[in-house]
């Protein structure tokens, strides 16, 4: 149709001058950038290496154009992503075109390009043609939305434009296309975005943000939000796009330092590493659980983490040994184990007050009873060792007009000696004896102004509570606070097995992951953490959080905000994770709100399908997701005889594979294990590398062999289950889990080895 035709040339013309536009921009500030530099170097000659305020000005603006200059260079492939048209009540109507960056014209002060996070940017993600509305910070604005255009643009050209109203595609053709229009779906944008080859990298989303997403990204930032979004849902990529917008909203508030991201494992790390600089967010803290636990406790000791052990548990035949280890890890994460602690520390604090007065040669400078007052009352909303340490500060404060009263003392008491050496001598004798009494007294005075600071110093020093790994090891090891802390909450038995366990790890400079926690519990109780307050906490993978992980990280919030996504289909760890989200909203974040997310943007239709067969068959009821309708092969099942059997179909499949280029291609052990046995016969009978991927792996290859649980987030053009027999994944709700895991990681192909029968789990 002409008026579509007209439509893209259009537009075609409007991103051609927008890119002229940019590229002037870039020349503009390089030549600013080199000017900058030229007069600092300058400066610098004529100073000589001295302090200059204008060459701190200067450095300063060398860096806002440099910014500034990043920005546009960033910009000028692909300037923006979308149009709409709105007509504000009362006024004529605007066109506002929208990328990752905003780009604005400081000569007449019009944005040529919005930025995605604008208010107004709103009404692409979430309006609708028709009357709409978006709020300001003036307000909310009202007025008509006329138009929604999405735009396909690769290295400075337009490719292709769709306007959702009409859900039709704008081609750029010559007559012959007709018939393509009738494809057109109603979200064709999206689809041509999803069939793309992944990367080994975490791409943004900004383009095709939907309506759902965007309502999540744009929640307000002291509202706790606890996230149930299936596998492929895109719940990883939304956090991440909600720090992008709550930095740009509360710019004059927070900084990428405020805001910490949490995630599994250090690969995973790696994986959405280029997500924020890409939306021009830095300094943001990335971090694992474990790793910011080392951080605040400050110790080296060698953590024992949670895939070890899972990996232990899915290989070990002793059932009473795994049982042990699942009940010790399932109390250690429960707020019941937080109520011990509690006990446990508040027996520290009445131990605590079990403290002598401050005496130097017999004279009292502070009672036990004014330290024990400030201890109890006064400071008691104090970790007990601030307690200490600002108790240790007033003191010093008091401590010369308490001098001054132990002197009066004194006084008073030589007064009584001299006194009985004038009774008692006369003459000669008498003056030797009260001068040798004066100068007693004056040394004793001296003394204790001298000492008195020392002596309080040692007093707080030896008071205070040294080492939380010791007191925690103390509370097991020592009978009394054992009693005090376990009775009628923990079956004895349980209680020897974790004493036994505590005190052999921490003799070998080892510590359980799972009692990072109450570690983490008492440094915050006995030291407080002020240096570790973050204004917003991103946790992903939170399913695999236990109660008392959340609850202490909650403790490290300024406000309550909080952003935790995860999946309960997916919580392998089922011995110490989350059984239901609003159970966690009850007891950990009583004003959370929970938001389910039923899409599935990863997979095609059939690999989805198949993996919510395993879905249905878990415990927890959760509603399948449903793939967008991004058609594909359906998973294939291929039955081999032995080893040679299997490799001779696998290089077959693999072969069939790489024909398409740039394909990332995983095969997916259920353990470590067996990922190192099947690496091992690849490397004898092929020429081609495989890679192990561990939870240390820092970028992911395009052909490697991971275990199932260090999957979890990550996704693959191609996915090939390896054993997926009965024998290997049985009917447990452990073998659920862990296969549906590996079932959702695959975006276009899947392909699923058994040997002898397929596991029940997939009939």
């Amino acid at each position: 149709m002409s008026i579509e035709k007209e439509s893209f040339n259009i537009e075609k013309e409007k991103l051609d001058e927008t890119i002229e536009w940019i590229e002037e921009k870039i020349t503009s500030l390089k030549e600013r950038e080199e000017h900058i530099s030229n007069k600092i170097n300058e400066i610098n000659k004529e100073v000589k290496g001295a302090y200059n305020y204008e060459v701190e000005a200067l450095q300063n603006s060398l860096q806002i154009n440099r910014k500034n200059l990043n920005s546009y260079k960033s910009s000028v492939s692909v300037p923006y992503f979308a149009r709409i048209d709105f007509k504000e009540k009362l006024k004529d109507s605007e066109s506002f075109y929208i990328g990752k960056v905003g780009l604005l014209d400081e000569e007449d002060k019009e944005e040529m390009v919005v930025d995605w996070r604008s208010p107004i940017a709103d009404l692409y993600y979430s309006g609708v043609q028709g009357k709409a509305s978006y709020e300001a910070p003036i307000g909310n604005i009202e007025g008509e939305l006329l138009l929604k255009r999405k735009f396909i643009i690769k290295n400075k050209k337009l490719i292709d434009a769709f306007d959702e109203g009409i859900n039709e595609i704008i081609l750029n053709f010559n007559g012959e296309d007709e018939q393509n229009r009738e494809k057109a779906l109603i979200d064709e944008f999206l689809k041509i975005n999803l069939e793309e080859n992944r990367g080994n990298k975490l791409k943004d989303i900004v383009s095709t943000i939907q309506k759902e997403q965007n309502d999540i990204i744009r929640a307000d930032m002291y509202k706790p939000l606890i996230i149930q979004g299936s596998a492929g849902s895109g719940k990883t990529t939304i956090a991440l796009h909600r720090i992008a917008y709550l930095l740009y909203k509360y710019k004059n508030k927070i900084t990428g330092e405020d805001i910490i991201i949490l995630a599994p494992n250090k690969l995973f790390l790696d994986y959405i590493s280029e997500v924020l600089p890409n939306l021009g967010v830095d300094k943001v803290k990335q971090s694992t659980f474990n790793k910011l636990s080392k951080e605040i406790l400050n110790f080296n000791y060698e953590i024992i983490d949670k895939d070890k052990k899972l990996s232990k548990i899915i290989e070990n035949k002793n059932r009473k040994e795994n049982k042990f280890i699942t009940n010790s890890n399932k109390l250690k994460g429960s707020l019941v184990y937080k109520k011990m602690l509690d006990r446990y520390i508040k027996y520290l604090e009445l131990n605590d007050m079990f403290i002598d007065d401050i005496k130097i040669d017999g004279y009292v400078i502070f009672t036990s009873r004014e330290i024990i007052r400030l201890y109890k009352n006064d400071l008691k909303h104090l970790p007990l060792n601030k307690r200490k340490i600002e108790i240790g500060r007033y003191l010093k404060n008091k401590i010369e007009t308490k001098i001054q009263d132990v002197w009066n003392d004194i006084d008073k008491d030589y007064i009584l000696k001299i006194r009985e050496v004038r009774a008692k001598y006369e003459g000669e004798e008498e003056r030797t004896n009260i001068i040798k009494l004066y100068e007693e007294r004056d040394n004793k005075k001296e003394k204790i102004k001298l000492e008195a600071e020392e002596v309080l110093n040692k007093t707080i020093r030896e008071w205070l509570i040294d080492d939380v790994v010791d007191v925690y090891r103390d509370m097991y090891i020592d009978e009394e606070n054992l009693i005090y802390a376990t009775s009628g909450i923990i079956p004895e038995v349980l209680v020897n097995y974790i004493k036994n366990k505590i005190e052999k790890e921490i003799e070998n400079e080892k510590i359980d992951e799972e009692d990072l926690a109450a570690l983490l519990y008492l440094k915050i109780k006995i030291d407080g953490v002020d240096n570790y307050k973050f204004a917003h906490m991103v946790i992903d993978e939170a399913q695999d959080y236990s109660p008392l992980e959340l609850y202490v990280l909650k403790l490290l919030s300024k406000a309550r905000g909080y952003t935790i996504v995860g999946d309960l289909g997916q919580s392998i760890y089922y011995y110490k994770g989350i059984e239901n989200w609003e159970k966690l909203i009850k007891e950990v974040y009583e004003e959370g709100e929970y938001i389910p997310l039923k899409q599935s943007y990863r997979s095609t239709v059939e690999i989805v399908d198949f993996a919510n067969k395993v879905l249905r068959k878990q415990k927890n009821n959760l509603e399948p997701a449903k793939a967008v309708l991004r058609h594909g092969k359906h998973p294939k099942k291929i039955q081999y005889k032995d080893e040679k059997d299997f490799y001779e179909k696998l290089n077959s499949v693999i072969e069939t594979i790489e024909e398409k280029k740039d394909k990332t291609i995983a095969i997916i052990c259920k353990d470590y294990e067996q990922c190192e046995s099947l690496k091992e016969s690849l490397h004898l009978k092929e020429e081609k590398q495989w890679e192990i991927v561990t939870k240390d792996t820092e970028m992911l290859p395009k052909r490697i062999i991971i275990p199932s649980y260090i999957t979890k987030g990550l996704e693959f053009d191609c996915s090939i289950i390896y054993d997926c027999s009965d024998e290997n994944y049985r009917e447990t709700e452990l073998d659920k889990k862990i296969l549906y895991v590996v079932l959702t990681r695959a975006l276009h192909e899947e392909y699923i080895f058994y040997k002898d029968n397929i596991t029940k789990l997939l009939i």
